[in-house]
């Protein structure tokens, strides 16, 4: 019972045929399954072929009911037992018969058949089967394992047995076949030469899967190896920056600190000797206060002999000869030094600036914009990456990897300012990265960008075709000349200079610059050109980094 229903049940669906159809190799199919397997829809494109032999089939097949499969179906859905009966039925009754298969050559008592004989189109017991053996009539049927539909092994046009293997077709064929049939004039094989020839060719293919999976279990390890590398490199990378970071905090503390220290100690030495002066002079104020006063007692006395007896007595005869008050020298209080301190900060400010901002602090990820992507590209749910769908290419006969109209743009553009991005290639062996000014359907439209990108005067690229590297603009296509594989692209615009430059975004290396005039919003634009036989399919990333660093805002702040 088993093999019937097996009989009766599509290979596409596995489940039992509805409106089946006969092709002309034999094979059942259900009408709707097998226009799903030739995506035609009951249209009359082609070409077409049988899922199950592989054979092509001529393009105006015409797909017709197989009225009496159809009738089998349907009698043997109403003969089979309801659901219920089925959860009655004892296990080992149900495996029982559904799995004996009877002699057809005992009469009475019929033994278990543990053979089938082709020939006679019968199932044989052990005593059956030891006599077909034995009698030399019977020695040339072809006895196989116990089946319970025999026909399948047999050829559906002629009822044959196949016995033949058609080397065109590559499917077993019986003698008929061969001579009248449709594989008439088609090189054949006996069946045990084309087992021997196809087992060797699959101990063949084994071998080499074997080494295939050696070799990927050996690059899973290496792998491994590299991501473990890639994980401490990373640690060693960021532990020593982190320190070289310090140090120079370290060093520019110790800068501060010491200018500081010198401001301090300048504005000690020069109080002292500002105190020391004043002291002097206050020293040199009391002395003539007391030269005055005397003499302004003198002045006072009105005897004359006494007058004269003082002024012999203190030798005050002759004018008093007073040393000049020293002016302060304003010079000695120059702050030179604060201003030589305030000189070696700016030099060093100025010795900083060279190194920023740096590019990176321009460093953006657009967004691409799926409304501008081509029907065969695929964008992830981030809309950081865009693929090449893994479908057939049908409206190119002869498809290149480089065709510009396979393109996506950003939803971001830029019309001022500068502005950075990276785009990860990494070991795609086609792409093509750069912007375009358009043309940009305006309102709810959906974007499509150009269909001559990077040949155009509105659009700068950079191409990648097999370790090639090619500047296009317009018509013109420069080659480049690029010592190391480029794996992450970088890009800055700096609109103001009207300057385009493309850069190895690891070494930071420029590659080639554009001069650019446009007065249009700029828009990045990525393709990742169509894949070739599965050797294109790897995405075009956009490299983001979290809280990126903005250098116009932070520094506005820290200016304000």
């Amino acid at each position: 019972m088993g093999t019937v229903e097996e009989t009766l049940k599509c290979p596409v669906c596995q489940d039992f045929f509805t409106d089946p159809v006969t092709l002309p190799c034999g094979h059942d199919f259900c009408l709707t399954c097998i226009q799903a397997v030739w995506e035609t829809e009951g249209s009359d494109e082609g070409p077409f072929f049988c899922p199950e032999c592989q054979i092509f089939l001529p393009p105006d097949l015409t797909l017709e009911t197989n009225i009496s499969l159809q009738s089998k179906v349907k009698n043997f859905a109403t003969s089979r037992p309801s659901a219920t009966e089925s959860r009655t039925t004892t296990p080992s009754r149900e495996t029982k018969s559904s799995s004996t298969i009877r002699c057809d050559h005992c009469i009475e008592a019929q033994s278990v058949a543990i053979r089938t004989c082709l020939t006679c189109d019968a199932s044989l017991c052990q005593a059956h089967a030891l006599l077909h053996q034995q009698r030399s009539s019977l020695r040339e049927h072809t006895v196989v394992e116990v089946t319970g539909d025999p026909l399948s092994l047999k050829c559906r046009e002629h009822r044959e047995e196949l016995k033949l293997f058609c080397i065109e077709e590559k499917v077993p064929v019986c003698c008929l076949c061969v001579l009248v049939g449709m594989h008439k004039n088609h090189k054949a094989m006996q069946l045990r030469e084309a087992c021997a020839d196809f087992k060797s060719v699959l101990e063949t293919t084994m071998n080499q899967l074997l080494k295939r999976r050696s070799e990927a279990e050996h690059g899973i390890r290496d792998l491994e190896s590299l991501y473990a590398q890639t994980v401490k490199s990373a640690s060693d990378f960021r532990e020593r920056i982190s320190d070289k970071y310090s140090r120079i905090r370290v060093v520019l503390d110790g800068d501060e600190r010491l200018m500081m220290q010198i401001i301090d100690a300048e504005e000690t030495y020069m109080t002292e000797w500002l105190e020391a002066q004043r002291c002097n002079m206050e020293a040199q104020i009391k002395e003539i206060d007391s030269l005055r006063a005397s003499r302004k007692s003198l002045l006072q006395e009105s005897n004359e002999l006494r007058f004269l007896q003082q002024i012999t007595a203190q030798s005050l005869c002759n004018p008093l000869d007073l040393a000049p008050i020293q002016e302060v020298d304003k010079y000695l209080c120059n702050l030179e030094k604060l201003r030589t301190v305030e000189r070696l900060v700016d030099d060093l400010s100025v010795a900083l600036s060279q190194h920023f901002p740096r590019m990176w602090s321009y460093l953006s990820s657009p967004a691409l914009d799926s409304k501008s992507a081509h029907p065969q590209l695929e964008i992830s749910q981030d809309r950081k990456q865009v693929y090449w769908r893994r479908q057939p290419v049908s409206e190119a006969p002869n498809p290149q990897p480089y065709d510009s109209q396979y393109s996506v743009l950003a939803q971001e553009s830029f019309t001022t300012g500068r502005h950075y991005w990276e785009v990860i290639v990494q070991d795609k062996p086609y792409w093509l990265v750069g912007v375009t000014t358009g043309p940009v359907d305006k309102g709810d439209a959906p974007r499509q960008s150009s269909s001559s990108l990077g040949v155009n005067n509105t659009s700068w690229c950079i191409y990648h075709g097999d370790g090639q590297y090619l500047a296009c603009h317009d018509t013109q296509e420069k080659q480049l000349s690029v010592g190391k594989r480029v794996r992450k692209l970088g890009i800055l615009a700096n609109l103001q200079k009207g300057e385009l430059s493309f850069y190895n975004a690891d070494a930071m290396t420029l590659l080639h610059s554009f001069c650019l005039q446009c007065t249009e919003p700029l828009y990045p634009m990525l393709n990742p050109c169509i894949d070739v036989n599965g050797l294109n399919t790897q995405p075009l990333t956009m490299f983001w980094i979290q809280d990126p660093w903005d250098w116009h805002v932070k520094t506005e702040g820290a200016e304000d």
